[in-house]
């Protein structure tokens, strides 16, 4: 593998947590990055330059290159200006890590269509918009004949795609978009060279994830924290890495495991020849069919399997909480 040395990398939302991770160790790495983020809070609002700057002085204290960038990855404009920022600073542009994120947590019937819209803009148009303009980039670079490496990962989470969380609606639906535009945009963009990967942490700590029970919890001193946002940087290093094989995969992430996802697959199914199916007999055939209650799977994907017993406190403590908020 050819590594990182040289290659430039825009990051967005790199200003904290995840994102911030993941830059430092990229420009570790070798990598100029390029650190994106206009230093929102948790839900979208207000905003802070110093948030990316602060980010790149660490980096170039380290021995690193990178430049900051503020724009929103929900503007249009601003997403096709980082790109320019990128090859205009580095001289050229050869992944971009889809991290950015927003999130509001409420029950379906108090969430409000500007809460619904932000989220799912940053997350999911945000993903789009860049992937969009880098990719206009690279396929003028190889109608002028210049094809090289390049790579996209974008970023989803387990909400959306292994734990149906109650309260995020917008996010789940955000990231469950990102992961199948993941493996369209893979399909797409190999006849350019570039591959789309994409990475779902779980229980990692960030101010998104800090009010969780158990997140302040640190292992003792020498000992690897597997909730540190460090602990995703690795995989997204090798996967922007030159000569990755790697394309079209959602990598989940736990601590020191990472796992393949293979989204919705087809499960059992029943059948019926030359004429639509009655009510009745939909009632019988789709009832012996083993189907799964969302709540057992949330109980398994919290921790392994509760028991009748624990599962329906689970159901019990989620619906008090969504009749309080």
């Amino acid at each position: 593998m050819g590594g990182l040395s040289g290659r430039t990398v825009l990051v967005t939302g790199a200003g904290r947590g995840i994102g911030r991770a993941e830059a430092l160790h990229l420009a570790d790495c070798g990598a100029n990055v390029v650190v994106n983020d206009p230093g929102v809070e948790i839900d979208g609002r207000g905003g802070d330059d110093g948030v990316a700057a602060d980010v790149v002085e660490e980096i170039r204290a380290r021995g690193g290159r990178a430049v900051a960038d503020t724009g929103s990855v929900t503007d249009w404009a601003d997403a096709q200006r980082m790109v320019e920022r990128a090859v205009t600073e580095f001289g050229d542009l050869h992944a971009v890590v889809n991290n950015a994120t927003i999130e509001v947590n409420k029950g379906l019937e108090r969430l409000t269509e500007a809460e619904f819209d932000d989220v799912v803009a940053v997350k999911l148009k945000g993903t789009f918009a860049v992937s969009r303009w880098a990719t206009a980039y690279w396929r003028g670079r190889v109608n002028d004949g210049v094809r090289t490496d390049r790579a996209i990962v974008n970023t989803a989470s387990g909400s959306g795609l292994l734990n149906p969380l109650p309260t995020q609606t917008n996010y789940a639906a955000a990231n469950a978009g990102v992961a199948a535009m993941t493996t369209v945009h893979a399909l797409e963009l190999r006849r350019l060279g570039v591959r789309v990967n994409c990475v779902s942490p779980s229980m990692v700590r960030t101010r998104l994830t800090n009010p969780v029970p158990g997140m302040d919890r640190t292992p003792p001193a020498g000992e690897l924290d597997p909730k540190d946002p460090a602990v995703v940087a690795p995989l997204v290093a090798y996967l922007v890495s030159e000569g990755c094989p790697l394309t079209g995969q959602v990598l989940s992430v736990r601590g020191g495991s990472i796992a393949v996802n293979h989204g919705w697959s087809r499960g059992a199914q029943v059948d019926k020849d030359g004429a639509l199916w009655t009510l009745p007999e939909l009632a019988d055939s789709l009832a012996a069919l083993p189907l799964e209650d969302p709540f057992d799977r949330l109980a398994t994907a919290l921790g392994g399997a509760l028991g009748t017993e624990g599962r329906d406190q689970l159901e019990a403590m989620v619906n008090a909480e969504l009749d309080k908020s």
